[in-house]
């Protein structure tokens, strides 16, 4: 018994001190990100002005210069917004992947992409003051759309994936019909759909950073619950755990999330895959640590992928993710089949 307690006791130490290093590596990272987002540019400014720039006590003359435009309008939070949304996508991809118990799953596979794909693509008609409103009520249709379909037909974790399948058929149809009698709103619709930060405000960037909370919050007070309902179908009602319940509560705190995500910055892919995936390999399943390290992974690689973006031209985002999801995806599904 003494030995078992001791090899415990090594073992909590060494996960907590591999903890502590990945987590200030990706710190680092992220610092370095930022100071590469805020000083370079088609105008590069030195940090220690930038300091200044971003100080609150900056002088009325120097807060109407063009650097301090630059920086406080443009750089700074177009990089908030990036790590605000990529933290979003990574924590509801998380969620997900527990709630579901399917490492396959991402904030887009309940159709949340498709039902504001198809908001969006509606709301060009109308002017651009009403994409991002029909974008959120597209989203918050296909989450009401899946959730009638997955409770008629049974409401476990399988049941949602297919009536998330079912959701993405039938909005992404949609979303066609739409672009094929768009005519010159065609460009606007396709470009929007790619997925782009090029537009971020300090108000979209705080959105996102709200949005960030509002899933992270609770999915952390109910991370011990989250753990058990991973375990699979079934399991968390052994431990006491109502998992219709929870499935509910969560579901619905990831969709809002990332349908705000979503409706500010188009369809970003991948990221709630990528990150959470790669992360519970190095980490394990604990959906708490999880939840703390699939922020910071997802802030960096947004914020990483953004800026290798703005360097290519200002491509949209969403095609660097993708570029980089793709692969990783195929790789997980034939690591998968290895292990079957």
């Amino acid at each position: 018994m003494e030995g078992s307690a001791r090899e415990l006791q090594r073992y909590r130490r060494e996960t907590a001190a591999k903890r502590t290093r990945l987590g200030l590596a990706m710190l680092l990272l992220l610092a370095l990100t930022a100071v590469w987002r805020v000083t370079q540019g088609e105008w590069d400014i030195p940090l220690a002005r930038v300091a200044e720039l971003i100080s609150p006590f900056l002088s009325g003359e120097d807060l109407s210069s063009p650097e301090a435009l630059v920086v406080r309008s443009v750089r700074l939070p177009r990089f908030l917004a990036a790590a605000g949304t990529g933290g979003l996508l990574a924590v509801s991809g998380v969620v997900l992947q527990g709630l579901l118990s399917n490492p396959l799953a991402e904030p887009y596979t309940l159709g949340i992409a498709s039902g504001a794909a198809f908001g969006g693509a509606l709301g060009f008609f109308f002017g651009s003051f009403a994409v991002m409103p029909a974008a959120f009520a597209g989203a918050l249709f296909a989450l009401w759309l899946v959730g009638v379909i997955a409770w008629r037909s049974g409401g476990g974790g399988a049941y949602i994936v297919l009536a998330g399948i079912i959701a993405n058929a039938v909005l992404s149809a949609g979303v066609t019909f739409l672009k094929a009698i768009a005519d010159d709103k065609l460009g606007a619709i396709v470009l929007w759909l790619m997925g782009s930060l090029s537009g971020a405000s300090p108000t979209s960037a705080l959105m996102a950073w709200a949005g960030a909370a509002f899933v992270f919050i609770p999915a952390f007070v109910c991370g011990r619950q989250l753990d058990a309902v991973s375990l699979g179908e079934g399991r968390g009602e052994l431990l006491g755990v109502d998992e219709r319940k929870l499935r509910r509560t969560l579901l619905f705190f990831a969709s809002i999330a990332t349908a705000l995500a979503v409706s500010c910055f188009g369809i970003i892919g991948f990221v709630g895959l990528v990150v959470p995936h790669l992360l519970r390999t190095l980490l394990g399943p604990s959906s708490r640590p999880l939840l703390v390290f699939s922020f910071l992974g997802g802030a960096l690689l947004l914020s990483a992928a953004d800026g290798l973006a703005q360097k290519m031209g200002e491509l949209p985002v969403g095609v660097i993710t993708a570029l980089i999801g793709g692969p990783f995806f195929c790789w997980i599904l034939a690591g998968r089949r290895r292990g079957a």
